[in-house]
């Protein structure tokens, strides 16, 4: 059957469009009265997260392509203003629900529940008189109050920073007549106030925001001039780092000046209060070079992902996810050491259900082995204070040979990356940077021992980063083997990373951008080609996106033989599902939970010779053609078998699944009269420890 003629628009959903879908499904989660409450809270400032860093990158490159006149671009041929104005849309409906559900939702249930934010006019003389000293002694010494004229002109604003703009009346200490003035507040200064417990409502935590205390108290920063209004407002910046790869000599210095000149990127977002005069919107939009269509009126904080702290502090255990131990697999129970361990059978881990923790003590056996002569390591994210990071300074200077591939094109951690690759190298650690234009985002690991005058390597593998913190809430595979065959793949591959010269043929990988693409269409066409013969055909793949667009035809054409597609796709999906006579056997999920589904595995049927592979790549354009990737093949019957009993339990799924339809909209399934299953909550009870 030939595909229908549709227009590309209708063939593919748009990749920002799908992005905001998303963010919807996460907002659900704080919308869903059986999350805990200060879950609830948690999901609402991710949300918003989210939708910083969506205007941040995603909507500062389509401002520019709109200034500079792109072409349409994407598969689905929608031009940057035509997007723009779908966002513009989505945004403001998403803003006013983000805002109507923390004060008609989550103020009222958390103030029943003894967790209160105290609003300006509900404060009493004694919390009056203790803020009122905490302003003067904490906030004033840190504060700059700023008036504006030819001599004084409007200074700089950081990116998502709190602001405050007023309106004065009144002449100041030189005789000039003042309108307008400016609060900035450091982001030394905490945004949530805890008020003492003898202040607090009985059985209560209270709570004040910086924001409010500066906004009564600013009057004090003015003498002499009287405040008519105090406004707060928030600017986000384009915070893209543009590299020249033809023309930078020093990646690290380039990124230095790119990450300090970020911080004062161009303006592509305007966020105020929505009780700030016309004419004060207008000022703000004209300084900042905005239009009206770039400006949120909020009511309520302007950065509410700040109130993402109360969750932690607020010593409600009560009110949070019940807390769980980290398991193990049986074959880690031992006091047995790693290596013998690995030397007799493979281990797969399931983060973050199962402890990340043997992947650290691996790490750090080797560091420790005097027989382990070299340790590899790819780094993408691996957070402060990372114990992994320790352990390869300590091998580095007990002298083994400590090589570590250092993406510093890792967004949002340039500066913690750049931290750690010179403190590697301080401790004698060969550091390789990646490829300017094509990330390292593949997670590897190979610590080569000499054992019985013979070298063995052992690796560990990973859908996800070497960041111990997000391993308590990303969910991933972690896979650790002594194969030789794999163990020679993942030599060839840092032979790759460092030398860049050509890996030759892999037993047990497929690499990005060399072999992956070519291997993932071969073996769609594969199933399509035995589902035409009549044999059975099957496809599933649990990843965070796809949009790369030959891969979505070939999916299409796998459909319309009658393969049986099911796609876990966590966040941007730009196929779309059950149109007729195009994709009626693709079925798209997504699934939204306590933990952030992050692992990526491919399974095809292969007329019943089941392939089973974990990637580091989703299918995506990037992660295909512009990054460097991993895809390892599980070939042990226990472990695949493992893998599938996953997969199955994530298509049964009916409490935390959400439906795409061909519309680009997303449904989400409830149990209804069937028994209740959540993967997640499965998950927690089989693998993680008991308590």
């Amino acid at each position: 059957m030939d595909a229908p003629s549709l227009p590309p628009a209708d063939l593919y959903i748009n990749r920002e469009l799908s992005m905001l879908e998303f963010n919807k499904r996460v907002l659900a989660q704080a919308e869903d009265p059986d999350t805990p409450l200060l879950e609830r809270l948690r999901f609402l400032c991710i949300s918003c997260t989210n939708l910083d860093e969506f205007f941040e990158i995603r909507v500062a490159a389509l401002k520019q392509r709109i200034e500079i006149g792109a072409p349409a671009q994407g598969p689905e041929k929608l031009s940057a203003q035509e997007v723009f104005d779908a966002i513009r849309h989505r945004t403001l409906n998403l803003v006013s629900q983000q805002y109507a559900l923390l004060n008609d939702v989550m103020f009222p249930e958390l103030t029943r529940a003894g967790v209160r934010f105290v609003q300006s006019q509900d404060w009493d003389d004694d919390q009056k008189e203790w803020l009122s000293g905490y302003f003067d002694e904490q906030v004033v010494p840190v504060l700059t109050p700023l008036t504006f004229d030819p001599s004084r002109p409007f200074p700089r604003v950081l990116n998502k920073s709190l602001n405050f703009i007023l309106r004065l009346r009144g002449k100041d200490a030189f005789g000039r007549r003042r309108h307008r003035g400016m609060v900035q507040a450091p982001r030394s200064l905490p945004r949530i106030i805890r008020l003492p417990e003898h202040l607090s409502s009985p059985g209560s935590h209270d709570f004040v925001f910086l924001s409010s205390v500066i906004r009564v108290h600013v009057d004090k920063l003015f003498p002499g001039l009287g405040v008519e209004g105090c406004y707060q407002f928030r600017i986000t910046r384009n915070s893209n780092l543009y590299v020249d790869e033809e023309e930078v000599s020093d990646l690290v210095r380039a990124l230095e000046g790119q990450l300090e000149a970020s911080r004062y990127g161009a303006a592509v977002r305007l966020e105020v209060s929505h009780e700030c005069p016309d004419d004060l919107q207008q000022f703000l939009l004209d300084h900042f070079n905005l239009q009206e269509h770039d400006m949120f009126l909020v009511d309520g904080p302007v950065n509410l992902n700040r109130l993402a702290t109360v969750c932690d502090i607020a010593g409600r255990p009560d009110l949070l996810y019940a807390q769980f131990t980290q398991g193990l697999p049986e074959e880690l129970l031992s006091d047995a050491n790693i290596f013998t361990i690995l030397s007799k059978q493979n281990v797969l881990l399931h983060h973050p259900y199962q402890s990340f923790i043997p992947i650290i003590d691996f790490i750090g056996a080797a560091a420790a082995d005097e027989n382990v002569l070299a340790i590899k390591q790819t780094l993408y994210r691996t957070g402060a204070n990372s114990p992994i990071v320790d352990h390869l300074v300590a091998a580095a200077r007990a002298g083994k040979e400590v090589t570590v591939v250092i993406e510093l094109m890792a967004r949002f951690d340039e500066a913690a990356n750049i931290s750690l690759a010179n403190r590697l190298q301080e401790a004698g650690a060969q550091v390789v940077y990646g490829l300017v234009g094509y990330k390292t985002h593949a997670k590897m690991t190979l610590v080569v021992r000499r054992e019985d005058d013979k070298l063995v390597r052992y690796v560990h593998l990973g859908t996800g980063n070497y960041h111990h913190a997000t391993t308590h809430v990303y969910t991933d595979y972690g896979y650790m083997s002594s194969s030789q065959r794999l163990g020679e793949d993942v030599h060839k591959v840092f032979m790759q990373l460092t030398s860049l010269t050509e890996a030759g043929d892999l037993s047990r990988m497929l690499v990005s951008p060399f072999t992956l693409f070519d291997a993932l269409i071969a073996k769609i066409e594969r199933e399509t080609e035995n589902a035409r013969a009549g044999k059975k055909a099957r496809i599933i793949a649990k990843i965070n996106a796809l949009n790369e667009p030959q891969l979505m035809d070939a999916l299409y054409a796998a459909s319309q033989a009658g393969v049986k597609i099911d796609l876990i796709i966590r966040g941007i999906c730009s196929l779309r599902p059950g149109v007729p006579g195009l994709s009626e056997n693709i079925h798209v999920r997504s699934i939204v939970g306590r933990f952030l589904e992050h692992s990526r595995v491919y399974y095809f049927l292969n007329d019943g010779n089941e392939e089973y592979y974990c990637s580091s790549a989703d299918w995506m354009d990037r992660n295909l053609f512009r990054r460097n990737e991993s895809c390892f093949s599980i070939r042990q019957k226990q472990i695949k078998d493992q893998i599938k009993r996953d997969l199955e339990l994530f298509l049964a799924d009916n409490c935390q699944s959400w439906i795409l339809h061909g519309d680009g909209s997303y449904e989400r399934l409830t149990p209804g009269k069937a028994k209740p299953i959540s993967a997640q909550d499965t998950f927690l009870e089989t693998l993680a420890a008991p308590t």
